[in-house]
């Protein structure tokens, strides 16, 4: 069960202390640097008490002192800022065939990358590849176990014994194990895990185009297609984490009702390649193909529009977001060209004169959206309150 929709308990002392904690690191971090009236004044808490929970944060080093800023009556107002190096989060991705991971800083900045390739993908061998890549992270940064804050771990879905299973996007093998409960003890860290499509949509949120939105949708190209969705800044995960798995959802191609992802995703551009005779194992591939306007792929492109913008109507109507963000393992190139391409539907809520923000766009995080978005994971608990402020 992934940590995000998890039943939040009754609130007491320790948890609204770690509410304001957050409370007061998340308004920080939306202002860049901000003095402890301002902080007082976003948060709703008492100056006495942002004093406190600064105090205890520059002790803890996950603030640091930014300057003095002068301007009106008065003393210069003593500034606060994200210390980058008071805390991190490790990344994780589990795809069928290989392991990436990620360490960031409190910043979002990625101090440590690395993939490897899986010659099974059964949990035995996934938690021991799993334990390899967080030794080698901290090994090669020379960051502290005590200064990672917790790990995402994202994983294809659906999570648990369902009925979308052996589509050929999903991890076999997994459906019947407690993967949180396995991948803590593997990793002596607390765990939170979560579909590839939401942590994506984290990672856009964190350190992406999405910075500063509090509800859109990311639809995230991995080997199917899924769906990340925020609503009001908190990832909406469903009654047993699988909501976004838009990719079963049924469309019209060629006047035909099929799944989604049988027509727009990575497993469906490789199928309609292999039956050209070409073999296009991973993004470089499907970018050099595009860049020889290759008929067969420019084929795919131009089926796979009008189930593409079928999806987008559902989307839009279906959750009224902010816009809908694209992203994943697919060449930026290929997301343009749906965009450019895509017939956005007229009979959307999302059609409206007083839009802010472009209907559709192109996430920024490239191949390392998941795994990104995982670590990214980890810092979201640590700057978005769980509970509801008390004003």
């Amino acid at each position: 069960m992934s940590a995000s929709h998890r039943q939040i308990p009754g609130v007491n002392a320790e948890r609204t202390r770690s509410h304001n904690r957050q409370m007061v690191l998340g308004s920080v971090r939306a202002a860049g640097a901000i003095g402890r009236a301002e902080i007082a004044r976003a948060s709703g808490l008492s100056t006495q008490a942002v004093s406190n929970i600064i105090a205890d944060m520059l002790a803890d080093g996950m603030l640091r002192e930014h300057g003095r800023r002068t301007g009106g009556r008065g003393l210069p107002v003593q500034q606060y800022a994200i210390n980058p190096s008071g805390g991190y989060g490790l990344g994780i991705e589990i795809r069928p065939n290989a392991v990436f991971s990620a360490l960031i800083d409190l910043t979002g900045t990625t101090k440590h990358s690395h993939r490897t390739e899986l010659t099974n993908n059964e949990p035995k061998t996934v938690l021991a590849e799993v334990a390899e890549h967080k030794f080698r992270a901290l090994q090669d940064t020379g960051v502290r176990e005590t200064s990672v804050l917790g790990a995402g771990v994202v994983m294809p879905g659906p999570f648990g014994a369902t009925g979308i299973q052996n589509s050929g996007s999903d991890l076999p093998g997994w459906q019947d194990i407690d993967p949180q409960g396995l991948l803590e003890g593997a990793l002596h860290l607390p765990v939170f895990v979560e579909n590839d499509a939401n942590a994506s949509a984290m990672a856009e949120r964190i350190s992406g185009v999405a910075q500063g939105l509090e509800t859109f949708a990311f639809l995230y190209f991995g080997q199917g297609l899924g769906l990340g969705l925020l609503q009001g800044g908190r990832l909406v995960s469903g009654a047993f984490g699988n909501a976004g798995e838009i990719g079963h959802i049924p469309v019209i191609a060629q006047g035909v009702p099929v799944a989604l992802e049988s027509c727009v995703s990575r497993l469906s551009v490789q199928a309609h390649l292999s039956a050209h005779g070409i073999d296009a194992r991973d993004m470089d591939d499907l970018s050099r193909l595009y860049a020889q306007s290759a008929p067969p792929l420019l084929e795919w492109l131009d089926t796979a529009v009008q189930p593409f913008s079928a999806a987008i109507g559902i989307i839009e109507n279906l959750f009224d977001p902010q816009v809908v963000i694209l992203g994943g393992a697919m060449p930026d190139a290929v997301l343009d060209h749906l965009i450019d391409a895509v017939r956005l539907p007229d009979r959307s809520v999302s059609n409206r004169a007083d839009r802010r923000q472009p209907r559709l766009m192109r996430g920024t995080s490239g191949r390392m959206t998941a795994t990104l978005g995982a670590a990214a994971l980890v810092l979201n608990q640590a700057f978005t309150p769980m509970i509801a402020a008390s004003r």
